[in-house]
């Protein structure tokens, strides 16, 4: 769970990183509240947002089981053995 969320913020993260090394770039003040205006801020943190809903769209497009799979949880089976949980195709 812990990479999915790292992703994202990540993903949060490269607008600001981005528009960071721009004013490096440029030898504008990076601290400098001029450059961070309030309404900068708020296009690079909807810039984010976008990114991050993408990200979503992609995780659940191409993520996860196909459709035509039933998930098993993990149990112990008769034995006493510890049986992962795993996905196994649809009985006809």
């Amino acid at each position: 769970m812990i990479r999915p969320l790292f992703i994202e913020f990540v993903l949060f993260l490269i607008p600001f990183v981005v528009y960071g090394l721009f004013l490096v770039a440029t030898r504008k003040g990076v601290l400098a509240p001029e450059a961070w205006s309030l309404s900068r801020v708020a296009s690079l943190a909807i810039v984010a947002l976008v990114l991050m809903i993408a990200s979503f769209a992609g995780f659940v497009t191409f993520g996860g089981a196909p459709g035509d799979t039933v998930y098993i949880p993990a149990h112990v089976d008769e034995n006493g053995n510890f049986v992962p949980g795993q996905t196994v195709p649809r009985p006809k």
